[in-house]
């Protein structure tokens, strides 16, 4: 029996499932706390929980496959290391592209000559001198590095160069555009270079803490991670490129939702912690985006599945929304720990909790506070002011925010701790407010109740509390989940229709037609009535005609009522709860390649090569080669990143202009090799 153990970390939990690869079916399941202070703890505990299940012998596990939202819930929540982006050649406008200076926020960049032309030759030198200059500016202050180069993906050299000087001079990891991807377009390379920086630091911390548990359980077996196109990687190929991660865990649920629930067509919803991950099946299997993932409001560069991520999960974060006239709940995009989930392990935070009650005058953090993320202590690269702040919290239990951010200045460090991943804040959360409804009492309800209290006290604009009981703000409290939830679906389907992106969330008419339709229901009157109508003259339905497949711990909880909600055939199929860790078991590798043919000027033909030009007389002979540099390349990095049995294909696209008499004009061609292959 060859068995695949699935691992699947998410926000919240951590999930494991056992697979038999040859008979496709699940032998064993496990759920554990992801426990963010120190990911192995949670990771070793799932993995534990299974074996013990499935009660045989860890010689027969031949491979463990992991797939994360780690790195997904940190561009959505902006999370992630200090990194300097260096950009080379560029104009001054780059930064007002693809939403780069947003991405880039106060975090260092400079910008040296260099750089090459779209034929390959370079524009002028390399600034080493400037780069230099750059480096001691920011030594200390972070802790990676991103480069990109004007055109480096018809001409790598300085990028190359640059990454050779920075690793020599500061030690720290270098993430270069022209790794990552070998599409045109600046702007969004830089950015998904970026991105990548941030996260290598991240996407380590989980790798040491699943080896260490592997290595604790016996299981000597290669490691593999799941992409964001649901394929594999080995875990060293995966370290220096963690931005292919990006919807690793949405990618993986999918996998695992056309593998549980056996359905050609549907839209699948995964509910975490976190984020809710939407995307459609098609023929079985999850459509992939070519054009780069679209996750936290930025486009990248890196080739995933389809699909549509919200920071809309049972941990989101919910405030009072105190600019509003009438009682209103803002939630998302940050995930927090649950009170009810916290007191857990710090049960002293519920005495906290009722000194704030015992306050005459809400206050607007009652019922917040924060927990250090630091296992390995305070970084250097943080300023004086972040350090000493950090050092608060890194001492012991969670803190009341009320007491650390005493100030604006305070409460702004705050804010850049928790971005950075070494704060995250606790607060009421869908989660609490069904320990209320009674619809998940896993975790310590009386802290459910009093964080409940502190929220229903906050005050509207107008000075009206938000809610006069527990009950009431809870279920306002899942309401918004469910509105917001419904909305986000219909926007995935109008777009999958091509109606555009953000059909519904976009039209104040339709959302509140859908809010009309939700208290219709919670008043059982029919859904075309709205409360105090006696008589109604026209009305807007909205449904899904797809049926909808529910994933995830809360998928049973939340969905029914938002599949109501969207008129649409609910499926949560067996095993839902662990689908991401099911479709981390079922994986294959793949790797593409593509390699740029040009024509500078007559009769020489160009070879864009990754390491260098190549240049040839002939056109077939110019395409001959890069079908070979293609094909091998693409070859040897499925074996790089864990495949055997590799098999190849090629597609190409010549461009040229047609001249008539059997004359054409030449402009590119673009020969793409993939290469596929079951794990080693």
């Amino acid at each position: 029996m060859t068995l695949i153990l699935g691992l699947d970390t998410g926000g919240t939990f951590t999930d494991a499932a056992l697979l038999d690869a040859e008979n496709r079916q699940v032998v064993a399941h496990a759920k554990s706390l992801t426990t963010r202070h120190d990911l192995s703890v949670g990771v070793g505990a799932a993995m534990a929980d299974a074996l013990a299940i499935f009660g045989g012998s860890s010689a027969d596990i031949r491979l463990v496959s992991l797939s994360t939202t780690l790195a997904t819930n940190a561009v959505v929540e902006s999370v992630g290391g200090a990194s300097c982006l260096i950009l080379i050649g560029f104009d001054d406008q780059i930064l007002s592209r693809a939403g780069l200076q947003e991405a880039l926020g106060a975090e260092p960049y400079f910008a040296i000559a260099g750089g090459h032309k779209p034929d390959g030759r370079a524009q002028t030198s390399l600034d080493v001198a400037g780069l230099m200059k750059g480096i001691e500016a920011v030594r200390g202050r972070v802790s990676s590095f991103a480069v990109a180069s004007h055109f480096a993906t018809r001409n790598p050299e300085h990028e190359r160069q640059a990454r050779d000087i920075l690793r020599e001079q500061t030690g720290l990891p270098v993430s270069c555009s022209f790794e990552l991807s070998s599409a045109l377009g600046g702007p969004r390379r830089a950015l998904t270079t970026l991105l990548n920086a941030r996260l290598i630091s991240l996407l380590d911390r989980l790798v040491r803490a699943t080896e260490a548990q592997m290595a604790h359980l016996g299981l000597g077996c290669p490691l593999m991670v799941v992409k964001g196109d649901g394929s594999l990687l080995h875990i060293d190929y995966a370290r220096t490129r963690p931005v292919e991660t990006i919807l690793s865990g949405p990618a993986a649920s999918l996998a695992g939702a056309a593998f549980l629930a056996n359905k050609k067509q549907a839209l699948v919803a995964d509910i975490g912690g976190t984020t809710t991950d939407i995307a459609r099946l098609q023929d079985g299997a999850a459509l992939l985006s070519h054009e780069g993932a679209h996750i936290g409001g930025w486009r990248t560069m890196v080739e995933a599945a389809h699909i549509r991520t919200r920071g809309l999960g049972g941990d989101s974060e919910i405030r009072a929304d105190n600019r509003a006239m009438q009682p209103e709940l803002l939630m998302g995009p940050r995930r927090a720990i649950p009170l009810s989930l916290l007191a857990q392990d710090y049960p002293d935070i519920k005495e906290q909790l009722k000194k704030q009650l015992d306050q005459p005058i809400a206050q607007p953090h009652d019922g917040r506070f924060v927990l250090a993320l630091m296992p390995e202590g305070v970084p250097e690269w943080l300023s004086r002011s972040e350090a000493r702040l950090a050092e608060k919290v890194i001492a012991g239990s969670p803190v009341a925010l009320a007491e650390l951010a005493t100030t604006q200045v305070a409460l702004g460090a705050v804010d850049r701790l928790v971005r950075r991943g070494l704060l995250i804040f606790s607060c009421f959360t869908p989660t609490d407010a069904a320990h209320i409804t009674g619809q998940f009492t896993r975790f310590d309800g009386e802290a459910a109740a009093l964080g409940a209290q502190l929220l229903a006290r906050q005050k509207t604009a107008a000075g009206q509390v938000l809610a006069t009981d527990i009950h009431t703000i809870s279920q306002m409290s899942l309401d918004t989940l469910t509105l917001q939830s419904a909305i986000s679906l219909l926007d995935a389907g109008f777009a999958e229709q091509g109606e555009g992106e953000n059909t519904v969330s976009s039209s104040a008419f339709l959302v509140n037609s859908l809010r009309q339709a939700q208290i219709a229901s919670h008043s059982q009157r029919p859904s075309n009535t709205r409360p105090g109508n006696s008589r109604q003259i026209a009305n807007v339905g909205l449904d899904l005609k797809l049926p909808l497949i529910a994933l995830g711990a809360s998928a049973a909880a939340y969905y029914p009522d938002i599949a109501r909600l969207v008129g649409a055939e609910l499926i949560v199929p067996p095993f839902s709860e662990v689908a991401g860790a099911v479709g981390a078991a079922a994986g294959s590798v793949r790797q593409r390649v593509m390699i740029l043919v040009t024509q500078p000027k007559d009769g020489v033909f160009r070879i864009h090569l990754p390491d260098g030009l190549k240049d040839s007389a002939s056109l077939q002979d110019a395409l001959d080669i890069a079908r070979k540099a293609a094909t091998e390349m693409a070859m040897r990095r499925a074996t790089e990143a864990g495949a055997k049995s590799v098999e190849t294909s090629l597609s190409e696209a010549i461009d040229e202009i047609d001249l008539g008499a059997d004359k054409s004009l030449f402009l590119q061609a673009t020969l793409t090799a993939e290469a596929t292959g079951i794990p080693a």
